[in-house]
């Protein structure tokens, strides 16, 4: 039987998370094959980290895998479809795989200016956030994280799930070898859902009234405390809504009242194809520990005009970056763009870094490192498997708030 359009589309829009673990996906009936072999041979058996929402997302028949660790959930149903109401209405997403840190201590701000690439300085009001890159001191990407102040000895930071060991070890190492008298506290007992999509805000006023006072004034990149929940409007979609932080004892019944009041729960796969549109970074992918923030599309997060120094901020002046990253959407309707497909242009070979079927545009898009010179504009040529399909250079985003701000 022919596959249908929509079944090719779901299969194009497919995360990186999911295509990274297909072979490990926790299943109801066995171990993955890799953890299988590791049993087998080590007798031991990996535990994948659970969210305190688990046992909703598994009563949801959600399709589950291994991400960085953790048990979550790709879909519910239908990635596109969960991609859709993002855009157009409303969905959720647990997020509590990520590790809220609480910095604080007299001195918080100071540490803060040398700790991070992006400077605190930005930050004035309470509540206000400030997206940044964590450096090494060779000038690569460790994380890129979210920091808001609360006070200036209190300010809640937000890391990846998949290096939150590793910027805890660092952020710790730091404040032990700058022997500042800080503490560093992992807010485990927090979980966090994020509402996204234009109407994200008033769905969570239905269920939270409480909140609509202290929230509805927010600006982007703004947070408010209201009572014993942390309510962020920031996200990873490109849309409009709330990243919640909320007590674990309080996230199942939070979860559930946002579902009764037409929230549909959202995965990973549609997180991936949101956040790509938006032009949004993932770490691992887009970034790492090899790369710079200079040619990672991430310099605007890099404050280089202040006197303070950083670390890394040395590394990052020594030289101008040989490359730089651009948006690419495909011409050709019959191939998907992934990441590490190689880019041939007049100025050298670049590489994918992330890739995608985009369900707004209904075409293939991606983030790559080109080159530096590529300009806006101009024809490239993909390599995907033995055929070069044609792709056009374009300035990221793609779409952000319901807009197409691409030529399609």
């Amino acid at each position: 039987m022919q596959e249908s359009a929509e079944g090719r589309r779901e299969k194009g829009a497919r995360s990186a998370a999911e295509r990274a673990n297909s072979r490990k996906r926790s299943t109801q009936r066995g171990l993955p094959d890799r953890r299988a072999q590791r049993v087998a041979l080590t007798g031991a058996i990996d535990v994948l980290k659970q969210t305190t929402l688990n046992r909703i997302h598994r009563a949801a028949n959600a399709r589950m895998v291994d991400f960085g660790g953790w048990d979550m959930p790709v879909h519910y149903g239908s990635q596109i479809d969960e991609h859709h109401a993002v855009r157009r209405d409303a969905g959720m997403f647990d997020v509590s795989h990520m590790r809220v840190l609480d910095l604080e201590g007299a001195g918080a701000r100071d540490f803060l200016r040398h700790a991070l690439a992006n400077n605190v300085d930005k930050l004035a009001a309470r509540g206000k956030a400030l997206y940044s890159c964590l450096l090494r001191p060779d000038g690569g990407v460790l994380d890129d994280l979210i920091v808001y102040f609360l006070t200036d000895e209190w300010f809640r930071i937000v890391v990846n799930a998949s290096t939150a060991e590793k910027d805890t070890a660092w952020l710790r190492d730091l404040i032990d070898r700058g022997g500042v008298a800080l503490s560093l506290t992992v807010r485990d007992d927090l979980a966090m859902i994020a509402v996204q999509g234009p109407h994200a805000r008033e769905k969570v006023w239905q269920v939270l009234p409480q909140a609509r006072g202290a929230t509805e004034p927010l600006k982007p990149f703004n947070a408010a405390i209201v009572d014993d929940l942390f309510i962020a409007r920031t996200g990873y979609t490109g849309e409009d809504g709330f990243e919640i932080m909320v007590p674990d004892a309080r996230a199942e019944a939070l979860w559930n009242a946002l579902a009764a009041a037409g929230v549909p729960p959202c995965g990973l796969g549609a997180r991936d194809t949101l956040r790509l549109e938006a032009g949004m970074n993932l770490y691992g992918q887009d970034m790492d520990e090899s790369t710079s923030p200079l040619e990672s599309g991430l310099a605007w997060t890099v404050d280089l005009g202040s006197p303070r120094d950083f670390v890394g901020k040395s590394a990052l002046t020594a030289s101008a970056p040989a490359r730089t990253q651009v948006g690419l959407l495909l011409q050709d309707p019959r191939g998907v763009l992934r990441a590490h497909q190689v880019v041939h242009t007049a100025k050298g070979e670049g590489e994918i870094t992330s890739g995608t079927f985009s369900p707004t545009l209904n075409r293939s898009i991606a983030l790559a490192r080109v080159p530096r010179g590529v300009e806006v504009g101009e024809e490239v040529q993909v390599q995907v498997r033995e055929r070069k399909l044609a792709a056009r250079v374009v300035k990221p985003p793609f779409v952000r708030n319901g807009r197409v701000l691409v030529d399609k």
